[in-house]
């Protein structure tokens, strides 16, 4: 008899969306954004690298392996407590990079920029981004501003690309996982998400909540030379652990459980969360990776990531099983089994 838990196909009604107009939820990273990828995109740009839907593209060159990612940040308000636009944007291309388990090297930054944006403002974000890079190991080596009128640009946009080294023989693919696995989580969930959201309302709490945003790059290295088996890395940042999960389970084609009791949350967060009538498995993350690995040197990756600042609440929460339907469930704290579905819409916009 299979071990597979018994789940009953049954979802809450989600409203179509007009399909003639882009909306926010394109930009969420879960349903809507995957269609639009899927959809739109991939028909359009079609090739054996983009096909992989992995967050940075591996390329050879000369004989020499390279990622190279780029993104947008479009973050509202542009300074939140434990960041800014700046070092989000440094930390968000660097952890693309790292989750392909590349050494980051180069950053391009461009800067699309309000009229009427205090200069004072836009010192302060270069400044900041600098501090970063710096903090990072990475340099920033090409750019480009662009300045658009008052009332279209929404104080300022940064767009990133990145480009980083990837080791011989390793092979990260979100395509990778395999029955058995173990699941592996660095840190608690929710903090950027919330953070941003405390911000944008005036909202206050007990004590005081802060965006994990962090270069991931070093973290990973250290996982990567236990020389154990690691399928692959995702950050769950748009769409949360939910959607990064999903992504991965839709790609290997196999089933995802996880244990809600050993996923980290701060009280803190999971006080806004209930408050706020939000679902932490869907707010987004910065300084957050999960690692899927073979399950004999799960112990082994988990020890190390506990050694290192950035993954000292590192915790194993599930593994990959064989289904004939992908799909993410998790063991809630009632015992019972639930379908963690992808995001349907836009639970918190402009959140990175």
């Amino acid at each position: 008899m299979s071990d597979e838990p018994k789940v009953a196909a049954f979802s809450c009604p989600v409203p179509l969306p007009a399909r003639d107009t882009v909306l926010l939820g394109h930009g969420s990273g879960g349903k809507l954004t995957a269609d639009l990828i899927r959809e739109l995109f991939l028909p359009a740009f079609v090739n054996p690298i983009l096909a992989r839907m992995d967050d940075q593209a591996i390329v050879q060159l000369n004989g020499t392996r390279l990622a190279f990612t780029t993104d947008s940040f479009v973050v509202k308000p542009l300074f939140f407590p434990g960041g800014d636009i700046g070092r989000l944007a440094v930390h968000g291309t660097v952890n693309d990079l790292a989750m392909g388990g590349a050494l980051p090297l180069f950053l391009s930054a461009a800067f699309i920029i309000e009229e009427g944006l205090p200069m004072e403002t836009l010192r302060r974000v270069v400044e900041s981004l600098r501090g970063a890079a710096q903090e990072a190991g990475v340099e920033v080596v090409t750019g480009d501003t662009k300045v658009v009128e008052k009332g279209s640009g929404d104080g300022l946009f940064i767009n990133t690309s990145g480009i980083g080294e990837v080791p011989d023989g390793l092979h990260l693919s979100a395509d990778g996982a395999r029955p058995g696995d173990r699941v592996l989580l660095s840190g608690s969930i929710g903090e950027h998400g919330i953070a941003i959201l405390a911000q944008r309302e005036g909202l206050e709490f007990e004590s005081r909540i802060e965006s994990d945003s962090a270069p991931l790059h070093a973290l990973v290295q250290a996982m990567l030379q236990t020389g154990r088996e690691i399928r692959c890395m995702r950050d769950p940042t748009r769409g949360g652990l939910s959607s990064a999960l999903n992504e991965i389970a839709g790609q290997s084609r196999v089933g995802i459980t996880v244990d809600e009791r050993a996923i980290p949350l701060r009280e803190e967060v999971q006080g806004a969360c209930e408050l706020l009538g939000l679902d932490p498995l869907y707010v987004a993350n910065e300084g957050k990776l999960i690692a899927i690995v073979a399950p004999e040197g799960a112990e082994e990756i988990l020890a190390v990531m506990r050694a290192c600042p950035l993954g000292r609440q590192a915790h194993i929460i599930g593994e990959v099983t064989a289904t004939n339907a992908p799909m993410v469930t998790m063991r809630t704290t009632l015992g019972t089994t639930r379908i963690v579905d992808m995001l349907a819409g836009d639970q918190l916009p402009r959140i990175c």
